[in-house]
């Protein structure tokens, strides 16, 4: 049985991840939505990304503890782990390979937040660029320290970009969860919407009409900018500005705005 839809959207592409009844994530999942996430990021027609839950109720629940709890098993019998090699061939395709994805891709990525939204699922949501949630969700966060491990999907690195190092330190030091609106109020979440999936393509539809050089430029640097000394970041802010000056969906958005209009409100 597939775990993952894709449906397009207009400019956008939705993944829906299902795997009911619980909603967890698996290899498997992963693995699927790597595929899926890979042909509509490739597609040069598509301007946006967006992931949401298919079970009601449910983003995703959390990485499946049974395949968590085999890996440790698998991994007390066997040698510790390597250091990674440079030279080393890259993995498979699997979770952490889909976040680094995600997170990499020039094109905007929404999680539309429709219900639990925990561990792996938080996480995958940490590595999207807007996360759009329901103030009815029951539980948004990262609890992994209750069962004895920490959250190693990129939450260590990524909640700390998102609401700072104490607060970071706080939710995953004791495992804390979330309501949607508990997460919004702390910024975990950028929005509430009674329909995720609806704002976060009404979202897609504005930035159908942009330039989509303009947007990855912006992602890129925005993204890569708490990484390196401000210096180095103006200056690349400074060349990347230049490049997309050049291009087409530059040239004729400024001839059109030099008609004065006025600038709708967001």
């Amino acid at each position: 049985m597939s775990l993952v839809t894709r449906e397009r959207k207009g400019a956008a592409v939705v993944l829906t991840y299902a795997n009911p009844p619980w909603g967890t994530m698996t290899a498997a999942g992963a693995r699927e939505m790597y595929t899926e996430a890979e042909v509509a990021l490739g597609d040069p027609t598509v301007r946006c990304l967006i992931l949401t839950g298919g079970v009601p109720g449910i983003f995703i629940r959390h990485y499946d503890v049974d395949e968590l709890a085999d890996m440790s098993a698998r991994l007390q019998d066997g040698p510790p782990p390597s250091p990674p090699r440079a030279d080393a061939p890259p993995p498979p395709p699997g979770f952490l390979e889909l976040t680094d994805m995600i997170a990499a891709t020039d094109k905007p990525v929404v999680a539309a937040i429709n219900g639990l939204c925990q561990g792996g699922g938080f996480e995958l949501a940490l590595a999207c660029d807007l996360r759009i949630a329901t103030p009815e969700a029951a539980s948004i966060g990262l609890p992994e320290t209750r069962i004895g491990i920490f959250p190693g999907g990129g939450g260590t690195q990524r909640l700390p970009r998102v609401v700072g190092e104490a607060r970071a330190l706080e939710i995953i030091l004791r495992g804390l969860t979330f309501t949607g609106a508990e997460a919004h109020a702390i910024g975990l979440v950028h929005e509430l919407a009674a329909d995720p999936l609806a704002r976060a393509l009404e979202m897609a539809r504005e930035w159908e009409g942009r330039g989509a050089e303009g947007i990855a430029a912006a992602k890129r640097l925005t993204r890569a900018a708490l990484d390196r000394p401000l210096s180095e970041g103006l200056s690349e802010e400074r060349r990347s500005f230049l490049e997309v000056m050049r291009t087409a969906s530059a040239r004729l958005a400024l001839e059109a705005a030099r008609r004065p209009v006025e600038i709708q409100k967001v």
